[in-house]
């Protein structure tokens, strides 16, 4: 091999321009959250801003509370749900440099 710090550098530019690509996937996903078996519905993307809310007409008529805590709950999952998407595709990227499970990249 004629250089194997060459060699190394040029896999972490590989890794670092993967990392950067698979950041803006995540970010550009959307994510949907759900509770009250889908009578409220949190549309999100990868980076947890909110896009859009939609509630169940049917829901208007129930106590404030409810509707406070069904919106919670959706909200809650849709976070859930991009913490899985992000668990996934960090997986699938770092597959084989054995990086600890559950260490946390920067983003």
């Amino acid at each position: 091999m004629k250089n194997p710090l060459a060699h190394l550098m040029q896999q972490a530019q590989r890794f670092q321009e993967s990392f950067q690509k698979t950041q803006e996937e995540i970010a550009a996903t959307e994510i949907q959250g759900e509770s009250g078996g889908g009578l409220v519905k949190i549309r999100m993307t990868g980076k947890r801003e909110v896009l859009k809310v939609d509630i169940d007409p049917s829901l208007l008529r129930e106590e404030r509370e409810v509707l406070e805590d069904l919106i919670a709950a959706a909200f809650n999952d849709g976070v859930r749900r991009v913490a899985k998407l992000k668990q996934e595709k960090m997986a699938a990227l770092t597959g084989g440099l054995g990086i600890p499970p559950g260490f946390n990249m920067p983003f």
